[in-house]
């Protein structure tokens, strides 16, 4: 887990720094700009910044994948469980998407400090580059400084449409991958083998990175927005009002910046989290999922 972390890090550090680039533009300038994509847009951070500013952030991400990946699988068995299966030991669709949703948002809820630095420090490279004065040097500053600036509650800022984010991206997850593995153990001749997890983690990653990158460019603009001294945000009221501004000002398509990282990233990221999980079940002696 953790190599494939930092592995697949430089792909969100990307799609941040995709996610915000428009919405600069348009502040600045008052109009659209040529976007440099997935790969010019890598590519110019090693070139500007240097090639380790690819980590940069990475750090609160481990910390909080470890939060957000514990507190959620133990939440979608508990409420499995609580929520109960049919008589033929079928867990229903319906039911399958309300335990990802909740458990999704219960993750990250907990996780979302950790979210919020992993934000800022991604940005901070682009920060300097314009001129602009660092907001944090590291980890343990930032959370310094955002308790400081704003007391407990500014560690959650934009935790709404995180957790909007988490409940999507979770419903096509842990949902997709539920559904898919018992779909296929019930209907075809495959086994409760690595092949058939392999099949149902890859059809999650996909309708995760579907389902969730809207909400995830809202959360990353809402997280990384200059805040005043009451420390509210300067540019959005709300998650509605971000995407409001998003759509009407960039169209529709803007909700799906970063897409293409997001999926790269999310698909081995899902596969290495699934194969993993399922035989570490396994070597405990506890039951497949």
């Amino acid at each position: 887990f953790y190599i494939t972390q930092n592995m697949t890090f430089p792909l969100d550090l990307t799609k941040t720094r995709l996610q915000i680039q428009g919405e600069v533009a348009l502040r600045q300038h008052g109009s659209q700009t040529a976007y440099r994509g997935m790969l010019g847009t890598a590519l110019g951070i090693v070139r500007e910044e240097g090639p380790l500013k690819l980590w940069q952030g990475a750090t609160p991400a481990v910390y909080r994948h470890i939060v957000y990946s514990g507190v959620r699988m133990v939440a979608y068995e508990q409420l499995r469980d609580v929520l109960g299966r049919s008589e033929d030991d079928r867990f229903p669709l319906w039911k399958a998407a309300i335990g990802g949703m909740l458990a999704g948002a219960v993750g990250q809820f907990m996780a979302s400090p950790t979210d919020l630095v992993k934000v800022q420090m991604q940005m901070e490279g682009r920060r300097r580059l314009e001129g602009k004065p660092p907001r944090v040097h590291g980890v343990y500053h930032a959370f310094l400084k955002i308790v400081s600036e704003g007391g407990i509650r500014a560690l959650w800022a934009g935790w709404v449409p995180n957790v909007q984010r988490a409940a999507l991206v979770n419903l096509g997850d842990l949902t997709t991958y539920d559904t898919v593995k018992h779909f296929l153990l019930r209907n075809t001749s495959l086994q409760d083998t690595s092949l058939c997890h392999g099949l149902a983690s890859t059809c999650s990653g996909l309708v995760a990175a579907t389902m969730g990158t809207p909400a995830d460019v809202i959360k990353t603009r809402i997280m990384n927005q200059p805040r005043g001294p009451n420390g509210r945000g300067i540019l959005y009221k709300s998650s509605i009002d971000c995407l409001i501004q998003s759509v009407k000002g960039e169209g529709f398509i803007s909700l799906y910046k970063g897409f293409l990282p997001t999926w790269m990233r999310m698909a081995p990221w899902s596969m290495t989290f699934w194969l993993s999980f399922e035989q570490i079940r396994k070597t405990m002696g506890i039951s497949s999922f």
